[in-house]
């Protein structure tokens, strides 16, 4: 039988895609937002594709404010999108 692979929406594009191929931004008990790269971390998690594009796109239809009903501010946005683009390099 084969194994169901676990789906999640984007939080920017709104495709539905397999856990592994995207990134998880996730929301900490102290309200922190950051990437959980293992995608393990406790806390409240929203994912985003691999891509800038929907990042940004995330960033304009407030898709994490939605998830995590919470106002994000743009610092967090910004520290995000450099976190994306260290990954991106390797």
């Amino acid at each position: 039988m084969a194994k169901k692979i676990p789906l999640r929406q984007c939080v920017g594009c709104g495709e539905m895609k397999g856990k592994k191929e995207m990134m998880r931004v996730l929301r900490t008990a102290e309200n922190e937002i950051c990437l959980d790269v293992t995608g393990k971390k406790n806390g409240r998690g929203a994912y985003v594709c691999k891509s800038r594009e929907c990042l940004q796109r995330a960033r304009k239809n407030k898709g994490l404010e939605r998830s995590f009903k919470m106002s994000i501010p743009n610092e967090v946005y910004d520290i995000l999108e450099k976190e994306f683009e260290s990954i991106e390099a390797e």
